[in-house]
């Protein structure tokens, strides 16, 4: 009897040691299955033509890095400020944004993450972006923007070779269009309707091209607020000058606001225009035309006047035009080093390096990026760095200024308000500011 209870305590005593072992492997198991899920981060992207990039990028990141990011685009006529503003106030931030500068200025004290100490600010260093001393943002590329030109196009039509260094006033520029519709090119300038593209990069040469600078930028829209008459600023009447003459032979002039950005892509790859005001963004629309990215596509520039020594008239606008902030407010810890280790990949890692310039056709601000852009129009800007052929002015202006003045640059293309009127309401938008 001694025996038989003795060995029932035995077997007891060992389903006991069973049952914990079997606990703590449980507890093990989930343990480890908690400290080796993936992080999710967001990014939103308001660059609509490198969505597909991104996200071939992100895949990527996620296989190299085991961190997801959703790739989350700001809808065409979405104004990227009011998109990132709404998301905060419904608790759904974005981890990453990818914004312009004058939104990074209006939301980084509140908003962003303090990057002044990160590894990557001394390869991006003459790009910063500072608020107060402050870096709150990664500047992920540089972008250029004047006219762009398809060469082979040109020279079909003139029956002679083209060189771009020839266009260097507004009389050098008036003169080929013109030789260009005696030809049988009736109209070859295509001029796109988008409030954004008419109201930042097209009327924001009269700030970046005040002397080529940030700081002078700021100079002009400083007079602007303080009620100077836009009609007595140079680059204003030089701007609308050449407006009006690419109005003239505007491959829309029948309907200037029928004109949209992916018929302009479309007519300057088919060859059915020569010019086509934009800047180096637009190379993945321009292959979705049709364009071979061994044509002979580059920049002339937006030129200002007749001076054929003003640096206007002879260097394009490029800056960091994009940035890269983290959210403070909403993101975890975790999240955060996710979307740290996110911009340390584009700058650092190989992979990242590579296919940041080949999956986006973007010029990375980083300098020790080795990759060079595979196209043309990337490849200009690239070559005019190294010639000093550039001015890095970057304005700043409130995030309605593009659809403010864009909608004001509308009226005035499509014949419905005049120069006064434009200079008007560019006034009492500036005067507004204060």
């Amino acid at each position: 009897m001694k025996s038989s209870i003795k060995f029932i305590a035995i077997v007891l005593a060992v389903m006991v040691l069973f049952c914990s072992c079997s606990k703590k492997s449980e507890t093990a198991t989930t343990n480890t299955t908690a400290s080796t899920a993936k992080v999710s981060i967001t990014l939103l992207n308001s660059k609509g033509e490198i969505q597909t990039g991104l996200e071939k990028i992100a895949a990527q990141f996620e296989k190299d890095k085991g961190i997801h990011v959703e790739v989350i685009a700001c809808g065409a006529g979405e104004v990227p400020y009011t998109k990132v503003t709404t998301m905060y106030n419904s608790g759904n931030a974005p981890t990453l944004a990818i914004l312009d500068p004058t939104d990074i200025v209006g939301l980084a004290k509140e908003y962003a993450l303090d990057l002044s100490g990160e590894k990557w600010v001394s390869e991006t260093d003459a790009l910063n972006l500072t608020v107060d001393g402050k870096i709150y943002s990664f500047p992920s590329c540089v972008e250029g923007r004047g006219i762009i030109y398809n060469k082979s196009a040109i020279e079909s039509v003139l029956g002679r070779s083209f060189d771009p260094k020839s266009i260097n006033t507004y009389s050098s520029f008036k003169a080929i269009l013109a030789e260009l519709r005696s030809k049988g090119m009736e109209n070859p300038v295509f001029l796109a309707k988008e409030d954004w593209s008419l109201g930042a990069h097209q009327l924001g040469y009269i700030y970046d091209a005040y002397d080529g600078t940030t700081a002078g930028s700021e100079v002009i829209i400083n007079e602007l607020k303080a009620g100077k008459n836009p009609l007595d600023v140079d680059r204003f009447n030089q701007f609308v000058d050449t407006i009006d003459l690419i109005l003239e032979y505007n491959f829309a002039k029948a309907d200037p606001l029928g004109a949209d950005y992916d018929q302009g892509a479309l007519e300057l790859a088919c060859g059915n225009v020569a010019f086509w005001p934009n800047g180096c963004w637009a190379w993945p629309n321009l292959v979705e035309g049709g364009a071979d990215a061994n044509g002979e596509f580059g920049f002339i520039s937006f030129v200002l006047g007749d001076d054929p020594n003003d640096f206007a008239n002879t260097s394009i606008q490029a800056s960091a035009s994009k940035q890269i902030m983290i959210d403070r407010i909403q993101a975890s810890a975790e999240q955060q080093e996710a979307a740290k280790e996110f911009i340390n990949y584009l700058v650092f890692d190989t992979t990242g390096q590579k296919m940041f310039v080949e999956e986006t056709a973007l010029i990375p601000a980083a300098k020790n990026n080795p990759n060079q852009p595979l196209d043309p129009l990337g490849k200009d800007i690239a070559e005019r760095t190294a010639s000093g052929k550039l001015y890095t002015s970057c304005f700043i202006a409130p995030s309605d200024h593009w659809s403010v003045m864009g909608a004001a640059m509308q009226k005035y293309i499509a014949g419905m308000s005049d120069k006064k009127e434009l200079a008007s309401t560019l006034s009492q938008y500036w005067k507004a500011q204060n």
